[in-house]
């Protein structure tokens, strides 16, 4: 994994350094977009293996934003990771449903997503 380049997209500034120090610990390459806009923008320039999605961003939402990903044909086979705080069972069935490959309620537990990333990316 350490070859990896993932996009986070969160807007909480803590979030940001929560997720991103997890991936770092294990050598992984990250950018950081605080709005599903910005992450567009460093979509169309950059190839990541991986998205991180916080679901609840301002503007268009995590949901909206993998809407894009799928409607791009560069970008629509791209893992799609969900993170939220606002966890329920139901939110965690409707994100794999929407099509994310995986969902994390917040806060991260370090050990179960890095594991949880390895299996992805195999």
């Amino acid at each position: 994994m350490s070859d990896w380049h993932v996009l986070v997209v969160e807007d909480d500034p803590d979030g940001q350094e929560v997720t991103t120090r997890i991936l770092r610990h294990h050598r992984i390459t990250t950018d950081v977009a605080g709005t599903a806009e910005e992450a567009l923008t460093l979509l169309k320039r950059t190839k990541y293996d991986l998205a991180v999605i916080d679901l609840a961003l301002p503007e268009m939402d995590g949901w909206g934003l993998l809407q894009a990903i799928r409607a791009n044909s560069k970008l629509s086979n791209m893992p799609c990771v969900a993170v939220t705080a606002f966890h329920s069972a139901e939110v965690a069935v409707e994100a794999i449903r929407a099509g994310f490959v995986s969902y994390f309620p917040k806060p991260l537990d370090a050990t179960s997503f890095v594991r949880e990333l390895e299996q992805i990316g195999r």
